[in-house]
């Protein structure tokens, strides 16, 4: 009897430190420099034209978001906000980050 109690003892102090040993750490953000960028209809329209050629479907949706917001803060003429968001765009594309 005692036997067998230590036995689950030990089974459950088992399983009670193994998920903590199966976490990892979350992946770090990217904090990469973003490259000089500069809101206008012009880098828009040409930011619109790269990522309409992006074939991962994941990086598409998210660089298309991000154009959206980008459009919406020049519309409110945060150009700062504009820039933030284009730059999250150029992330996505590769080659341009």
């Amino acid at each position: 009897m005692f036997r067998t109690t230590l036995i689950l003892a030990a089974l459950g102090v088992g399983l009670a430190l193994a998920p903590a040993g199966a976490q990892t750490a979350p992946a770090a953000p990217d904090t990469t420099p973003l490259p000089p960028t500069t809101c206008s209809d012009a880098e828009l329209a040409k930011m619109n034209a790269e990522t309409a050629k992006l074939t991962d479907p994941d990086k598409k949706a998210i660089a298309m978001k991000e154009m959206t917001l980008a459009a919406d803060r020049m519309a409110k003429e945060d150009m700062k906000g504009c820039a933030t968001h284009l730059g999250n765009a150029i992330r996505m594309i590769p080659g341009r980050s």
